[in-house]
């Protein structure tokens, strides 16, 4: 199963990266790489995931947790495609 990045996953990451780094870089690599595995478990449990049920197909959109990050993705037969991630403090992301 292949993975596929949003732009807006990207952005995603890298804004939580910039932002944790500012006070704690060591944190901010730490928070990356457990969200990058908790990705990479996808490859053999790909719905894992919770059903996203306001999502228009909620079969195929899920929400995984990654200690207090919400990474949500489209699940389809060729790829895993992340959509967003975001800290759940934050406001839910638009699809």
């Amino acid at each position: 199963m292949n993975f596929r990045y949003t732009p807006e996953s990207i952005n995603d990451l890298n804004q939580l990266r910039e932002f944790i780094a500012e006070k704690n870089l060591l944190a901010a690599q730490r928070i990356a790489n457990e969200l990058l595995t908790g990705v990479e478990k996808l490859k053999i449990f790909p719905r894992m995931g919770i059903v996203v049920s306001s999502a228009p197909d909620p079969e195929v959109i899920r929400d995984l947790f990654v200690d207090q990050n919400t990474v949500r993705y489209l699940l389809s037969e060729s790829a895993i495609c992340i959509l967003r991630i975001w800290h759940n403090k934050e406001n839910e992301r638009d699809l």
